[in-house]
């Protein structure tokens, strides 16, 4: 497959819908994605972002499981750590991340959570040689998002992870439960980890406005050190730009969505073939 087609999706009153609800949503990318990779499946589908601020989302939420032809939501910031309350049932990975970014209904309404922010961020990393098994990592922002990275960090078996956040109480939470399930990885919130990192992640929110302060300065690590970001939009954060015009080798924030849309499809039930999935995917701008 050389290029992709525009497809447009037609709507009628078999169309399923499925939805991502954040505060804000004009960084979200996913709806560009799906609107694409349905039609292009043949899938009767669509994929809206929804704009709810915080003091609605639970009454959005309780909407959602009443509509018969809405199947599932994939969540974005700040809400993927206060859904994982709401649910009726959650994964066990999403309850030791304490964080959803999938949210499935059956046709009774009961509602099922998961995350698979991680397993796409480490899938995508593996993708692009840089294993994780045995590595040393310097994580930054323990929200949803990085809850979830630090849960598959340690499900991929890292030997030490690092947890950094504005809020210093958040990251202590989110080390102190995890050493309960990973005893065999050393895991301290700890805001400056050694320079001889392996991977250093940003999962902050910071990089998202064109004036947010570096998540962290990249220089401050040796030049073996791998530097990510999780932030989709802008591609080019300005820690990537950084590191990268210092040599450093970096990995942007796509290839996690790149990888999580046939996750995403696996969870919500559609037949697919993952690797066209994936070219159908790495072709959208």
């Amino acid at each position: 497959m050389d290029t992709i087609d525009t497809f447009a999706p037609e709507i009628d009153g078999k169309t399923l819908v499925f939805a991502t609800p954040g505060y804000p949503v004009k960084q979200i990318r996913l709806p560009i994605l799906m609107n694409q990779v349905f039609p292009a499946l043949g899938i009767n589908a669509i994929w809206i972002p929804i704009e709810v601020e915080p003091a609605n989302l639970s009454s959005i939420f309780t909407a959602f499981r009443h509509f018969n032809n809405f199947k599932g939501m994939t969540i974005a910031i700040p809400y993927k750590n206060p859904l994982v309350d709401l649910v009726d049932e959650a994964t066990e990975r999403a309850k030791r991340s304490g964080s959803v970014n999938l949210i499935r209904f059956d046709e009774n309404g009961r509602s099922y959570g998961d995350t698979v922010d991680g397993l796409g961020f480490v899938v995508g990393l593996e993708a692009k040689g840089v294993i994780c098994k045995g590595k040393s990592v310097y994580l930054v922002g323990t929200g949803g998002a990085g809850c979830a990275l630090a849960v598959a960090l340690c499900d991929a078996g890292i030997s030490t992870l690092y947890l950094s956040d504005i809020f210093p109480e958040k990251a202590e939470a989110l080390a102190e439960r995890l050493r309960s399930f990973y005893p065999e990885s050393t895991i301290l919130a700890q805001e400056v980890p050694p320079t001889h990192i392996d991977l250093a992640i940003n999962a902050s929110n910071s990089g998202l406005q064109p004036n947010d302060p570096l998540p962290f300065d990249p220089t401050f690590f040796e030049k073996h050190t791998v530097i990510a970001d999780i932030i989709m939009k802008p591609k080019e954060t300005a820690l990537l730009q950084k590191a990268a015009s210092l040599g450093y080798q970096i990995h942007h924030g796509h290839h996690t969505l790149d990888y999580q849309v046939s996750l995403y499809l696996d969870y919500f039930g559609i037949e697919h073939d993952p690797s066209v999935v994936l070219e159908l995917v790495q072709q959208i701008p």
